[in-house]
C-alpha cells in the first residue's frame, strides 16, 4: 500500500508531521516528493526532541533506513539540500545522503533564480503575490520559455553543458550572483554526492509528500496569488504503477491558515493563535488565521478528486468556531485546469463573501459531516505519538 498525502488548504496544516507518523507505523521503504522545491516547511517533531523542518528530503528521514527521492516533478536546490543534510546529520541521521535519490530531469534551482525571483516580487510594491523568495517559481518559468537550456540534475553529470546552460542562465536573467564557474564546482559536487536515477523503482511501500496546498495550486488556486505547481494528488499517480493500491489522504488543521497575501474569508484579524513553526518572514508576509472554512475545504476537496480519509490537525487547539457556508450563493466552482482568468475572477469573489459560523465541540464528527469524507487520523499534538488512527488507518 502506497499513501499520497496532500494539503487541503493553503500549507502549513501538517504533512510532514502526517509522513513522520506513516513511516513511524508502517514499513515505509521510501518518501517520494512529487511537487514544490526547497520553500516547503514541514516541521517534524520526535518524541525524544529532536526537531527538523523539512525542504527537500522526505519528512520520514530521521526514521532509520527510510529513504528519499526527489521526482522529475521537483525543483531541487542543489545548495539548499547541503545545508538541509548538515543538520539531519547532526540529529544523528548520518547516512541521509545514502539514502537519497534524484531524477535527472529533475529542474534545478540557482542563485540566479532566486535572486530573479526576489528581484520581482520587490518590484510588485504593495501587490506582492507572496512568494518565498526561493526561486522556484522562476525555474519552472525558466523553464517553460528556454525548455531546451533549462537546467536538470542530469546536467550536473557534463560539464560543458552545465556551464553552458548557467552562463546563459545569468545572462537571460539579467541578475549578479555568483560567478559561473563556482556554481558549477557546486553543482558538480552536488552530482557526485547523490545518486541520479532515470526512473525510481520503489522496493517497498511509499509515502508520495505533497508541497503547498491544493488551495494554492497553480491551476486550481486564487491567481495570482498561487504557486508554479501542481499540487493536488495528480503528479504522485503519474509516478505510481496503476495496478498498486494506494490511500489518498487529505490534510486539514482545526483552523483554516495562510502566509503572506491572498484571499481568507474567515481571517481573525486580531487572533491571538500563533504557530512557532510559521513566523512571519521577509518574502511570504505575515502568518494568517482564519476559522476553519468548509466552503474552501470543499472546494479543495472537489479539485482534488477526492480522497479516501483526511487527517485532522491542531485538534489541541482551544477553537470552537467553524465557517459552514457563505451567505447566499458560493463563487467556488471548480473549472478545467489552464483558465487563469476564470480564477483571477473567482479569487475577486471571494473578498465579497460573507461567511456563516456555527459552534463546534466535536471537531472530528463536525468535519466529517461538513465535508462529507472519514477522518482516519486525529493529530492532538505533533509527535508521533500524539496520533489517533481510525478506519482505514487502523488496518
Amino acid at each position: 500500500m502506497h499513501y499520497i498525502v496532500v494539503d487541503l488548504g493553503f500549507g502549513d496544516c501538517g504533512k510532514g508531521t502526517t509522513v513522520d507518523y506513516l513511516c513511524a507505523t508502517r514499513d515505509i521503504d521510501t518518501v517520494v516528493r512529487f511537487n514544490g522545491g526547497a520553500q516547503a516547511a514541514h516541521t517534524v517533531v520526535l518524541a525524544d526532541g529532536r526537531k527538523h523542518t523539512f525542504a527537500q528530503f522526505g519528512s520520514g528521514s530521521l526514521r532509520p533506513g527510510v529513504r528519499t527521492h526527489l521526482s522529475r516533478f521537483m525543483v531541487v536546490d542543489p545548495l539548499a539540500l547541503v545545508t538541509e543534510a548538515a543538520h539531519l546529520i547532526a540529529l544523528g541521521a548520518t547516512d541521509i545522503w545514502a539514502r537519497l535519490t534524484v531524477d535527472r530531469a529533475a529542474l534545478l534551482a540557482t542563485p540566479y533564480h532566486r535572486l530573479a525571483n526576489q528581484a520581482k516580487e520587490l518590484a510588485r510594491g504593495a501587490d506582492r503575490h507572496g512568494s518565498c523568495g526561493m526561486g522556484v517559481g522562476e525555474t519552472m518559468a525558466y523553464a517553460l520559455e528556454y525548455p531546451d537550456d533549462a537546467l536538470r540534475a542530469g546536467d550536473c553529470l557534463d560539464v560543458p553543458t552545465l556551464s553552458r546552460k548557467l552562463a546563459q542562465l545569468r545572462a537571460r536573467l539579467g541578475v549578479d550572483g555568483p560567478p559561473v564557474a563556482a556554481c558549477v564546482e557546486a553543482f558538480t559536487g552536488f552530482a557526485a554526492t547523490v545518486r541520479l536515477v532515470d526512473a525510481f523503482v520503489a522496493s517497498g511501500p511509499c509515502v508520495f509528500e505533497g508541497a503547498q496546498g491544493v488551495l494554492l495550486d497553480e491551476w486550481h488556486g486564487f491567481h495570482p496569488y498561487t504557486t508554479w505547481s501542481t499540487t493536488t494528488f495528480a503528479n504522485a499517480l503519474c509516478l505510481i504503477n496503476p495496478d498498486e493500491p494506494v490511500t489518498r489522504l487529505g490534510v486539514l488543521r482545526t483552523v483554516t491558515t495562510r502566509h503572506g497575501a491572498g484571499p481568507l474569508p474567515t481571517e481573525l484579524p486580531f487572533s491571538d493563535i500563533s504557530d512557532p513553526n510559521n513566523p512571519a518572514n521577509a518574502w511570504q508576509g505575515a502568518f494568517r488565521v482564519g476559522h476553519f472554512d468548509a466552503e474552501l475545504h470543499r472546494y479543495a476537496l472537489n479539485v482534488a478528486g477526492g480522497v479516501d480519509g483526511l487527517v485532522l490537525t491542531h485538534l489541541d487547539l482551544d477553537v470552537d468556531q467553524m465557517c459552514h457556508r457563505y451567505r447566499g450563493s458560493s463563487p467556488l466552482r471548480a473549472g478545467p485546469p489552464g483558465d487563469l482568468t476564470r480564477q483571477a475572477a473567482m479569487t475577486r469573489a471571494l473578498g465579497a463573501v460573507e461567511p456563516e459560523y456555527s459552534q463546534v465541540s466535536d471537531w472530528v464528527g463536525a468535519v466529517e459531516a461538513e465535508l462529507g469524507t472519514e477522518v482516519v487520523l486525529e493529530s492532538w499534538g505533533p509527535t508521533a505519538e500524539a496520533k489517533k488512527p481510525s478506519g482505514r488507518l487502523t488496518s
